[in-house]
């Protein structure tokens, strides 16, 4: 049983999230928060499997949650599930540690997949979100000249490999890749490996 906190301001949502997650047998919600503040106390003690947050909320807001999450050591995958597709709120919440990222207009399904999913070790991020973090791909990203190994190295981030289990399985050192993903990173436009991930993914790199 994958176990599930929500946090959401809106009592009607967080009920109908509930409802949804609990109709499936393989997922249960095990607590609810209503702000960011309160979310950082429900998962401390619910420990749940995975968190849906959401990003607009009075006072401590999804991303300072989830930041805080962090710094407490609650290292348990946050899905953010929101209104909100812009590229500096996509940004701000990966690089605070969340994992996912959903618009809450997703179908029911779909958010179903999503927690199941961040709980097996995925990102699932919206195909929306894809292209707002990825504007290189509208600037002749597909035209990026990369070495074979570049490929290599990039197609196993793309499937969520570490740096040290891309190493063992090229047989190359722990150093190289990263040096290889230093190379892509500034090739392809991107920062972090999660947009290298998503641009991978975008160019038929898997």
């Amino acid at each position: 049983m994958t176990t599930v906190v929500v946090v959401d301001d809106h009592r009607l949502v967080r009920a109908g999230l509930r409802t949804i997650i609990d109709a499936s047998a393989d997922l249960e919600v095990v607590g609810e928060a209503g702000d960011g503040a309160q979310a950082v106390t429900v998962v401390s003690e619910a420990h749940p499997d995975v968190v849906l947050m959401d990003l607009s909320m009075p006072g401590v807001d999804g991303i300072e949650a989830i930041r805080r999450l962090r710094a407490a050591g609650l290292v348990m995958p946050v899905v953010v599930l929101t209104s909100f597709a812009e590229a500096e709120r996509v940004r701000s919440a990966l690089e605070a540690g969340a994992v996912g990222y959903l618009l809450k207009d997703s179908e029911p399904r779909d958010v179903l997949e999503a927690v199941r999913a961040a709980a097996a070790g995925h990102a699932p991020l919206d195909p929306r979100v894809t292209r707002v973090l990825l504007p290189s791909a509208d600037r002749g990203g597909s035209e990026v000249s990369l070495s074979g190994r570049e490929r290599e190295v990039l197609s196993h981030v793309a499937r969520g490999l570490a740096n040290k289990q891309i190493a063992r399985t090229l047989g190359i050192s722990e150093r190289t890749v990263k040096v290889h993903l230093g190379n892509v990173f500034r090739r392809i436009g991107v920062s972090d490996r999660t947009s290298a991930a998503l641009w991978a993914r975008d160019h038929g790199i898997s």
